[in-house]
């Protein structure tokens, strides 16, 4: 039988983060968002904060400027490996449990190994700026051009990834705006499709 999971990708700073958790704990399953970047560490032996920062996104500078310079692995570049490192929990995750997970391209590792739901949130460029200061405080770099930043470097290791463009309405089931529902509306709406 397969398990009922909910991927949830999501634009930065939208609060997709927060509504992944907010649904599990409303549907009393877990989430995996922290939980599988310490299960990445710990199976990969690569540090929590690198994870965070490699898992989703293309290096700064684009994959051809770190191509070389980050073999070290059994042959395969450091990105690469910390892919199937990820890759393989999520479908361990997916085979074992009904569960949220929380971007990494759960959505598409997933597609034929359980019963998903899969969820896109976003928000205007101004209400995901007023929440990142919010909740990083300021920078010396624009809010408007980090979000810009992390979505294109997280489209780009998407498509690399599963040849698929991230974002695009046809490859989910439901695009959520939070900034016009809310966090909690958006968890009541995923919550009652699950």
């Amino acid at each position: 039988m397969a398990h009922r999971i909910v991927t949830i990708s999501r634009e930065f700073g939208s609060g997709g983060r927060t509504i992944g958790r907010k649904t599990a704990e409303k549907l009393g399953i877990p989430c995996y968002d922290n939980e599988l970047l310490e299960k990445i560490a710990e199976e990969s032996g690569l540090a929590k904060e690198y994870i965070a920062e490699r898992g989703e996104y293309t290096p700064r500078g684009g994959w051809l400027a770190t191509a070389f310079a980050d073999r070290s692995v059994n042959g395969l570049s450091v990105q690469d490996y910390l892919w199937t490192v990820q890759r393989r929990l999520i479908l361990q995750i997916g085979e074992s449990e009904d569960c949220v997970i929380v971007g990494r391209c759960a959505d598409y590792i997933l597609e034929e190994k359980a019963d998903l739901l899969k969820v896109f949130i976003y928000a205007p460029m101004a209400a995901r700026a007023e929440r990142i200061v919010t909740l990083y405080g300021e920078t010396s770099d624009s809010p408007e051009k980090r979000l810009r930043d992390k979505d294109k470097r997280r489209a780009a290791y998407y498509q690399f990834y599963t040849d698929m463009e991230w974002g695009k309405a046809q490859h989910y089931h439901i695009a959520l705006d939070s900034a016009r529902f809310g966090i909690d509306r958006c968890v009541d709406i995923i919550s009652s499709l699950f």
